[in-house]
């Protein structure tokens, strides 16, 4: 098998952005060999928004961003890789283009807003021509809305300047439909194919998807074979040439057919590595017919996190919570409450369900047996269906049978007709028409929105007992994971997608994995916890919002110690999300001014700054533990771990732009270079001499089948290990602080099989036989064990 050809086995994850250049990704190669890794996992790599940090704003898809670099540095990258034995992966974004600022940067869009339905571009964007009236000379044609003015047009009419074949606004520039430069200005804005509008009107009357709620995306119709190939033209030659050899799919949910795509990809690459940003609910399973490798890992974060998390202390936690916040709303109600608030009438996504409404209309006019469906009642009705709806999204491809899953989510029997209908049409029961082929495709695009919006970016802000439960693809109804549940896990995943992608942190995630870890300990004292909390609040005075100074003091511990930019900067974003006191929209500046005043406040206050840190420093040695068993989770059970750029050493980062920021690669290869020995109770030296240790051991002996491994005695239930293949075994520690309080170990053992072994982390030799546990994490907190 060529190096090409073959899959990963371990990934580390490269925010590419103007600090972070392809040029500085080829200079970090050497160091990234040594630490283990065989593929670089680069964030997108087509031409974004100039100044963009994260790349998923593309504007270009003709060519490699030249503020990253261009192709010449992309290609530079590939050899330098090629000539350590690494190969790279790239982040595809199929889903959305950036609407940027000057308009003009995204080519297709500029020839869409001069020539409105007419253009060559006009199929490439998810466009409801029919929601707005169009030109005064063609008002049956559509235009599209533009939502980007300061004010109400009226208020705003003296700052539109016509300049040539262009009218601009300040910093934005919009073509001319030809032939109407020199109208007056009011009969020149009625002829045009868009109608510029004040930004507050988007979320009640935008006629183009989104990505989710951001006006700046506008969606791209990837179901297109001929945009497909046109956006899709530079990435498949780069992976014909070698240059590339895997790819990330960005938001899978936001594209009409997901499955689609991905055989289209295949095709295209001839099989490609593939993973799929998919989030995966509860026990929902990636769907089988996708031809992938897997998903990019949050459900193996939700396992890893889960199983170090203690389920009995957080449901206490939650108790305490609500008691202090005086709400005694669960993380479920929270979530369907986000979900609401969303599809509501005045919500954010109200444009979205009202196109769902008049595709519904459409189709219900065309078949007389269908009929007499009030718009009032599908509304209400579609409401109900989205902000109930369990997972993100079913997948009923139109004239096949609808998915097990999806049948249990939608198809329960219902009393009212419309709710009858809506529940058969999502669900592909009707027939097929061109209409009803596209409600099966938009209802689960806008599913898949309202439950990114309404639970992980409304609830998970919202719900403050325990945040790191808070995460992508988290489920706070159901804390922890039993360590059966947790083996069952990784037994289907090395059944069904071995090769998918494992992570702990993203660029994504809200809380970076060591973060999480100490948040994690806060499960395990939640009498403690609650009544810190009530200390901190007294020392530092009355808080403006009580749920809010929950998140505040679990934000300090997490990053501690942490800035007041930083703080302020979460703090503000998250309080925003949660849309509770204060939002994006409508924002409330009394409120944000006296909460960071709050927290500025706190971080200056000589009384309780002490006593912040003596908490962490309680909590240190059991966050420790839990930073490195879900290091070595991570690393060695089955799949593909993905490691997040400076995450080899302890992180701890939160919600983005914080988790975005360049790492200093050239610090971490010298410190790669230390011994752990050197510096005895150094966590950054011991998670990086992990790390390295791990994925060399990947690279050099593949790990074998997965078996769990039991062990004996009173603390029993306080370790999770396992074998990989009859040569490697990886036992980790779980609930340290309660196994503290139990009095450690004591005769609990584990039983190694025959051979000799040898803990590649203390170079430390065992026998045969039972071993106390005692002995074998005397200096670690977990063990990696291989046979010689």
């Amino acid at each position: 098998m060529t190096d090409a050809a073959r899959p990963p086995t371990a990934t580390y994850r490269l925010q590419l952005q103007p600090g972070f250049t392809l040029r500085d990704a080829e200079h970090a190669v050497p160091y990234l060999a040594a630490l283990g890794v065989s593929h670089l996992h680069l964030s997108p790599l087509l031409e974004a928004v100039p100044g963009s940090t994260h790349g998923y704003d593309t504007v270009d898809h003709g060519r490699i961003s030249e503020q990253l670099g261009g192709e010449d540095a992309l290609r530079a990258l590939a050899a330098e890789a090629h000539r350590h034995g690494l190969r790279l992966i790239a982040d595809v974004v199929p889903n959305h283009m950036a609407l940027p600022v000057p308009e003009r940067l995204n080519r297709p869009l500029w020839h869409v807003l001069r020539d409105g339905p007419d253009s060559e571009y006009a199929r490439w964007f998810d466009v409801d021509w029919t929601a707005q009236p169009g030109p005064v000379d063609a008002p049956a044609r559509g235009r599209l809305l533009l939502p980007l003015l300061g004010d109400r047009l009226g208020a705003v009419m003296d700052q539109l300047v016509v300049d040539g074949e262009v009218l601009r606004y300040h910093e934005h520039a919009f073509p001319l439909r030809p032939g109407t430069g020199d109208l007056p200005l009011p009969e020149l804005l009625e002829r045009q194919w868009y109608r510029l509008a004040w930004w507050r009107v988007a979320d009640g009357e935008v006629n183009y998807r989104r990505f989710f709620t951001v006006n700046e995306l506008i969606a791209v119709r990837m179901e297109v074979p001929e945009v497909f190939e046109a956006t899709h033209a530079v990435l498949m030659r780069l992976h014909g040439e070698g240059v590339l050899d895997g790819f990330r799919i960005d938001h899978p949910d936001g594209l009409a057919d997901p499955r689609g795509y991905l055989r289209r990809l295949a095709e295209a690459t001839g099989g490609a590595y593939t993973v799929v940003e998919k989030i995966l609910t509860g026990e929902e399973r990636l769907p089988a017919d996708w031809p992938c490798a897997g998903t990019t890992g949050y459900d193996a974060l939700r396992r890893i996190d889960g199983v170090l998390t203690d389920h009995a202390g957080a449901e206490r936690l939650f108790t305490a919570y609500q008691r202090d916040v005086a709400d005694r709303t669960s993380p479920a109600e929270a979530a369907r409450a986000g979900r609401a608030e969303l599809v509501a009438p005045d919500g954010e996504l109200a444009a979205e369900v009202d196109r769902l409404v008049r595709l519904v209309q459409r189709i219900c006019a065309a078949d007389p047996a269908l009929a007499d469906h009030p718009a009032l009642a599908v509304r209400q009705e579609l409401g109900e269906l989205l902000a109930g709806y369990p997972v993100y999204r079913p997948y009923v491809v139109p004239g096949e049978p609808a998915p097990d899953a999806a049948v249990a989510q939608l198809g329960g029997p219902v009393q009212d007709p419309t709710a009858r209908l809506l529940r058969d049409l999502a669900l592909g029961r009707l027939g097929r028409s061109a209409a009803k082929d596209e409600f099966c495709a938009r209802f689960g695009q806008t599913a898949s929105a309202v439950a990114a919006k309404g639970v992980e970016d409304t609830a998970f802000y919202r719900w403050n007992a325990l945040l790191s439960l808070n995460e992508v693809g988290g489920q706070p109804t159901h804390p922890g994971v039993t360590p059966a549940e947790f083996h069952r896990w990784c037994g289907y995943l090395e059944e069904q997608w071995p090769l998918s992608m494992t992570a702990l942190s993203t660029h994504d995630t809200k809380r970076s994995a060591d973060a999480r870890a100490r948040l994690a300990v806060l499960a395990e004292l939640p009498e403690m916890w609650a009544a810190e909390c009530a200390a901190w609040t007294t020392a530092a005075g009355p808080c403006p919002d009580r749920p809010t100074a929950w998140l505040l003091w679990e934000t300090l511990i997490a990053a501690w110690p942490i800035p007041v930019e930083r703080l302020t900067g979460v703090l503000l974003k998250s309080v925003r999300e949660a849309k509770r006191r204060t939002s994006w929209t409508v924002p409330d500046e009394g409120f944000e001014r006296r909460l960071l005043t709050y927290a500025r406040d706190a971080l200056g206050n000589p009384g309780l700054c002490p006593r912040i840190e003596g908490f962490v420093r309680l909590l240190a040695p059991f966050a420790r533990s839990n930073s490195l068993a879900a290091a070595l989770l991570h690393l060695t059970v089955p799949g593909v771990p993905d490691v997040y750029q400076g995450s080899e050493e302890p992180l701890y980062t939160l919600v983005d732009p914080d988790n975005r920021a360049p790492v200093d690669l050239g610090r971490l290869a010298v410190r790669l270079t230390d011994s752990p020995a050197d510096r005895p109770g150094d966590l950054a030296r011991e998670k990086l001499h992990l790390t390295t240790t791990a994925l060399h051991l990947r690279r050099t002996r593949p790990l074998g089948a997965y078996r769990p491994v039991v062990a004996h005695g009173p603390s029993a239930d306080h370790l999770v290990a396992f074998e990989r293949g009859p040569e490697v075994i990886a036992a980790v520690t779980r609930l340290p602080y309660g196994l503290h309080r139990a009095g450690g170990w004591r005769e609990t053992v584990l039983e190694l099989p025959a051979g000799r072994w040898t803990d590649e982390l203390t170079n430390r030799h065992y026998e045969a036989g039972p071993v106390q546990l005692s002995w074998l994490l005397e200096h670690h907190p977990v063990a990696l064990l291989t046979r010689s």
